[in-house]
């Protein structure tokens, strides 16, 4: 029986599977379900089953825009591939990570030579003899694929942002100048409206609230007005101020402007990053573009602006230890890709006319004199060098017009060597002022000297003059020298015993404000260099700021909430120490006059019109009594307007008075106390009560 059970249970088995082997061969009719029942749960994940497929997954950055190609690499060997390799590979890896790289060999075994990528190295100079061309790879399949048939770019859309310089066609040429007030919460553009033969309040052009986070400034042409934000720059401009242009630059502290309005520098005290330095930021005004940073190393606001422009706006140069870094705008890096090395320079700065340079350098030893030099960029050619002794210290005055630089040099004056450290000791500190010729041959170099200390110096923006202020208090003098023809230099004029501590010369020259600003109680002298004469002497206590118009017809000075709590506000003066007018602002902080382009006017013109100043002063001055018969006919109707108002509001409360006459009598007793008898019969005393309503507290801030 068990045998028999056995051979059963094997024929069935041997059925089964040939029943499987037959099914196996048969074509389906229907495709059969191969979905996963509904209460399946997939626990096994890709990398398990098809761990070798994914790792050939393609990614992002297999992308054809994400390959460049770049030509001009320099040809060099195998021996040398590895340097080149990584001197490319640390241009390229601070815009992103790199995949593959591959250099083309040649027969010899040599090299054959994303967008932001290109954008910033298309062009980098590697050397004297090989500056990159880079391309995106993809911009060789567009290239090939160009179509026979041309079509015309679209247009970009225009933006009008108006006439930028449309003050400048004002008809009665009057200026604008910007003020802060209210602590910083308002700003607003005025349009100097005052006149010299008649006084009007000034026309507001734009107010607004909160317009800037910190303080505003001018480009220097006027054309743009900055203002700082914690995120960055927003320039504004045009009629109506619209903005402009907005940079991003968060924490700014700092701006600076090329003379050209092309560029501006903003900085920002943020961590040095050697990938992509951004302490300090260079910006393209009229692109929006950043065009280089750098890291400071140094506090810049104590020596700002680290970066000096050329007068042109084609070079800017910084300072560091014992070199002077001169950039090209082209390229935005070194001048010949490479410094100027000057052991010890301490000092530089541009004229604001030429392309020229003036350094100095202390004294190395004893045998190694101070010099100063002036050289041109970008030949590096030296125009002059004058060697000086016991130097302490030297300050660099350039003329407006570049036509004099004057080095202001501490000198020590009698040295001794100690006997017991061997050192040399000095008995004291004298000045003289090195004054350079630049435009007369070979640049000669007069000296003025001076015994006492020099508080302030500065020239005539527009002569040959120059002032300075000299001793101590009470004994201070501010003396007027020219320089002349055939090396000559004359003192015109010494004012002895004066307030002052700043000169300020008028844009135009001949006239000078001597001011004594902050500790001196704001003391003011106005004086005519021409024939050195006094026209006014007169105060703004606490003055804190002095800042002449561009035109030079007005002075204002005030005193700002930054300097001082109380008295806020700016006066303004005409020319000649005649008070204008008073502003008195809540927190008035700041001022500034909105500076005008160079005139198109040449030399020759200018002196024509001087020429010929007096026939056109009579249209002038005609001008001048119809503005002010044009003024007091204002304030004539201003004043009829107030008193009709007076007289309204008069009759109004006369009226409302009567009407309560018959409440006043039956609060009275039938008194009519309005009648001075009846208010004699009545035996009326009259009694005054107080009662306290409010106490309000004050606290006064402490100078």
């Amino acid at each position: 029986m068990a045998a028999e059970k056995g051979e059963r249970e094997g024929r069935k088995q041997r059925r089964s599977e040939s029943a499987a082997d037959n099914q196996a061969d048969m074509t389906y009719e229907e495709e059969p379900d191969f979905s996963d029942p509904e209460d399946f749960v997939d626990d096994i994940s890709d990398e398990e089953l098809l761990g070798d497929l994914l790792k050939n997954k393609p990614n992002e950055t297999d992308s054809i825009d994400n390959v460049i190609i770049v030509d001009n690499i320099p040809v060099v060997g195998n021996d040398r591939l590895p340097k080149l390799q990584n001197v490319v590979r640390k241009i390229y890896e601070k815009f992103g990570k790199l995949v593959n790289e591959f250099y083309p060999m040649g027969d010899e075994d040599k090299t054959k030579g994303a967008a932001e990528a290109v954008k910033a190295t298309n062009g980098y100079k590697l050397d004297k003899a090989h500056t990159f061309a880079v391309n995106l790879f993809s911009d060789y399949d567009k290239y090939e694929n160009v179509s026979d048939e041309w079509e015309p770019p679209s247009p970009k859309p225009y933006k009008d942002l108006g006439n930028l310089r449309y003050w400048l066609q004002d008809p009665d040429c009057f200026d604008h100048y910007s003020v802060i007030y209210e602590g910083g919460e308002k700003t607003a553009i005025y349009s100097n409206s005052v006149h010299l033969g008649a006084v009007r309040d000034p026309t507001v052009v734009e107010e607004r609230a909160r317009w800037t986070e910190t303080y505003v400034r001018w480009s220097p042409q006027g054309t743009y007005l900055a203002t700082l934000h914690q995120k960055g720059i927003a320039l504004w401009g045009g009629p109506k101020f619209d903005q402009i242009m907005r940079f991003s630059h968060p924490g700014v502290q700092l701006i600076d402007f090329s003379p050209c309005e092309r560029f501006m520098i903003t900085f920002s005290p943020m961590p040095p990053k050697a990938d992509e330095p951004q302490s300090i930021v260079i910006f393209d005004i009229r692109t929006g573009q950043r065009k280089r940073g750098f890291n400071c190393e140094q506090h810049a606001q104590a020596t700002w602006p680290i970066f000096k422009w050329s007068s042109d706006g084609k070079f800017f140069a910084r300072l560091a230890t014992d070199t002077l870094s001169v950039y090209e705008t082209t390229t935005f890096r070194l001048l010949d890709n490479k410094s100027l090395k000057i052991d010890g320079i301490r000092d530089f700065s541009w004229s604001p006319s030429d392309n020229y340079i003036a350094y100095w350098v202390p004294e190395q030893d004893t045998n190694i004199p101070a010099r100063v030099t002036i050289i041109s960029i970008p030949s590096r050619t030296e125009l002059c060098v004058r060697n000086l002794f016991s130097v302490a210290d030297c300050r660099m005055h350039w003329q407006k017009n570049g036509d004099f630089l004057c080095v202001k040099v501490d000198r020590y004056s009698k040295a001794k060597k100690a006997e017991d450290t061997g050192q040399m000791k000095y008995a004291g500190i004298y000045y003289n002022f090195e004054l350079f010729r630049i435009r007369e041959k070979q640049i000669p170099v007069d000296k003025v000297e001076c015994k006492e200390n020099v508080l302030a110096f500065a020239w005539e923006p527009t002569g040959n003059k120059f002032a300075f202020i000299h001793g101590e208090s009470p004994r201070i003098s501010v003396s007027f020298y020219i320089v002349r023809p055939q090396g000559k230099v004359d003192c015109l004029k010494v004012f002895e015993r004066r307030t002052a501590n700043h000169l300020f010369w008028s844009p135009t020259g001949q006239f000078i404000v001597l001011a004594g600003l902050r500790n001196l109680n704001g003391v003011f002298e106005f004086i005519d260099s021409a024939d050195m004469t006094v026209m006014a002497q007169t105060e703004h206590f606490m003055a804190t700021d002095v800042e002449w118009d561009p035109t030079g017809r007005y002075v204002m000075t005030g005193v700002s909430w930054w300097g001082h709590k109380v008295d806020n506000g700016y006066w303004l003066w005409s020319f000649q120490g005649r008070l204008l007018q008073k502003q008195q602002l809540d927190r008035f902080c700041q001022l500034l006059w909105r500076p005008r382009p160079p005139t198109l006017l040449s030399v020759d013109d200018v002196k024509e019109i001087k020429k010929n100043l007096k026939k056109f002063s009579q249209r002038f001055e005609a001008q001048d009594r119809l503005r002010q018969s044009t003024v007091s006919t204002e304030l004539l109707e201003k004043r009829r307007k107030l008193m009709d108002d007076y007289e309204r509001y008069r009759e109004r409360v006369e009226d409302e008075f009567n009407s309560q006459k018959d409440r006043r009598i039956a609060f009275r007793n039938g008194v009519d106390t309005d009648e001075l008898d009846n208010l004699a019969e009545a035996d009326y005393e009259e009694e005054v009560i107080e009662f306290l309503l409010k106490v309000e507290e004050t606290i006064l801030d402490e100078e």
